[in-house]
């Protein structure tokens, strides 16, 4: 990993510590207020909620601008966001504070993933810097909460006071502007330029194509098996008589996995083929949903939520890989946009679905239907391995 990467890294892991922070702190201020579980949920929600409208806009905006003009307004977007909740710590507040963090986050991320893209050589290279760059949301989903979480705690006259969610909230506006600090000094990558055909390009005519289609597919696959697990296994423990720090240690293990697992692929990338990667990954996890619900302890619950962090973890770079090589270079940022509006879409809508399933088959009927389909979802991803690069743009 060079030192350009490096930056870009630091850059992504002080924004998305921004957005998980507030993520964090704000539904602890709702509660502390008086608010309802549903009214929490809501505001959990337009987290993930802008990303949805946002993400190909986004998109669109940095293949037309590149990295730093996206990056320099979501850090606009953030600050103001985060500086609004710690002079206003109001419930309207909040919810427009995480409809700007949330959506900030998803801008920058795409223009870093685009760039980083672009700047990598080959399928290898490719492979590295995208495993390189998925260790950065692991590493900000735990400071951010963390830092944020300290600060609530001990910044105020006491625990839970007003001003440590202030100090809170003023640590997560100044955290985006670390994020400029890093990524300013990047060098742009030469603007690609589309062959002018008389037609108006479409985002959705990426799903036209078949090997983007499946790639979508596999991907949405593979997040809902993400979401299913952080939604039912504090049920399940629940279910079992389990504390809430063993609930939160088998959670905490599956995170430790996935990011154990991303710090390992770039040293063997040139070994790694992407189809075969999510294949095994998606056969792994499959067979891993349907012993979960019949383990009978913890230290074996915590076991197979490692093993299941090494499946998962490992996916987002060989996609992420995948997704670069199959659209034309002058549509990374759509190609990035549609991705991440369908993941948090199904963030959005999957936490329903599920709780409406588990209320019908149970918690164990769950995880089997998820793992069937994930396993029979498999061979989609197996019938990646031929799909051909994209062609470069004519100049």
């Amino acid at each position: 990993m060079n030192l350009a990467l490096a930056r870009l890294i630091a850059g992504q892991i002080c924004i998305h510590a921004s957005m998980a922070g507030m993520r964090m702190a704000a539904p602890l201020l709702a509660l502390r207020e008086g608010y309802s579980a549903a009214a929490v949920g809501v505001l959990l929600a337009l987290f993930a909620l802008t990303q949805v409208f946002l993400a190909l806009p986004a998109g669109r905006y940095a293949d037309r601008h590149g990295l730093k003009r996206p990056v320099r307004h979501a850090v606009v977007a953030a600050v103001l966001g985060a500086g609004a909740a710690l002079v206003w710590p109001t419930f309207a507040v909040l919810c427009a504070a995480a409809l700007l963090t949330g959506g900030a986050t998803g801008a920058a991320t795409i223009a870093l993933q685009r760039h980083v893209g672009r700047a990598a050589h080959g399928g290898t290279q490719l492979r590295q810097v995208f495993s390189w760059l998925a260790i950065g949301p692991a590493v900000s989903n735990f400071v951010g909460p963390f830092c944020a979480g300290l600060l609530i705690d001990h910044a105020g006259a006491q625990a839970g006071a007003t001003m440590g969610f202030r100090a809170a909230f003023a640590l997560m506006a100044v955290l985006p502007l670390a994020t400029w600090f890093w990524v300013r000094g990047t060098q742009e990558m030469p603007p690609v330029v589309a062959a002018e055909d008389g037609t108006r390009a479409r985002a959705w005519d990426l799903l036209a194509e078949p090997g983007f289609r499946r790639l979508l597919i596999v991907n949405w696959l593979l997040s809902s098996c993400w979401d299913v697990h952080t939604f039912v296994v504090p049920l399940l423990g629940h279910e079992r008589g389990l504390s809430a720090s063993v609930i939160g240690s088998i959670l905490g293990a599956f995170a430790i996995a996935a990011a154990v697992i991303r710090v390992l692929m770039p040293l063997v990338a040139d070994r790694l083929r992407e189809s075969t990667v999510v294949t095994g990954a998606m056969v792994a996890t499959a067979l891993l949903f349907a012993v979960y619900p019949l383990l009978p302890t913890a230290v074996t619950l915590g076991a197979c939520s490692v093993l299941l962090g090494f499946a998962l973890g490992s996916v987002q770079p060989m996609i992420m890989s995948m997704l670069h090589q199959l659209t034309p270079a002058h549509r990374h940022g759509e190609a990035l946009g549609l991705r991440l509006m369908a993941i948090n879409g199904s963030s959005v809508v999957m936490p329903l679905l599920f709780g409406t399933a588990s209320a019908l088959v149970g918690l164990s009927g769950l995880f089997w239907a998820v793992g069937a389909t994930v396993g029979l979802g498999a061979r989609v991803a197996w019938r990646l391995r031929g799909e051909a690069p994209a062609p470069p743009p004519h100049p």
